[in-house]
């Protein structure tokens, strides 16, 4: 346990970026993936219905369930990454990939998926635009 905490002290600078921007990106990323994941639980659990959140964006109760938990593990796991001022690179690697990964498999609901509705398909579209933008930043802190 110690190895891995003086590992973890004597990181170099190479395989850190230390910026207050990326940080606060990742806690950024975190927030609105928690939230989303929580409103999805929500949805799924509480509002079912003919007047339900899952009713008025066209999505199934199991989607809503399944992506909001997976939603509630990826933001402990940022904010995790993201609890130092200096963020490995390789936690930055596995988590731009994953929101890549996330606006692709939007962009499938939207085309491909279930039925729907068209406040569903702008949500769907908002958050998979917002998700973009944060890879993009995550992406270009890397970079550095």
């Amino acid at each position: 346990m110690s190895t891995y905490a003086n590992a973890d002290a004597n990181a170099s600078a190479a395989e850190t970026v230390e910026s207050r921007f990326l940080t606060g990106v990742l806690r950024l990323d975190a927030l609105a993936s928690g939230a989303l994941g929580a409103l999805l639980l929500l949805a799924g659990v509480v509002l079912e219905g003919p007047i339900g959140l899952s009713e008025l964006l066209g999505l199934p109760v199991g989607l809503s369930l399944g992506v909001g938990l997976f939603l509630l593990g990826w933001t402990a796991g940022l904010l995790l990454i993201a609890r130092r001022p200096a963020v490995r690179r390789t936690a930055l690697r596995e988590v731009i990939p994953v929101n890549a990964a996330w606006v692709v498999a939007s962009v499938a609901v939207i085309f491909a998926g279930p039925d729907l509705t068209t406040l569903g398909t702008i949500v769907i579209a908002v958050q998979a635009a917002a998700v973009a933008v944060l890879a993009e930043l995550q992406f270009n802190a890397l970079r550095r």
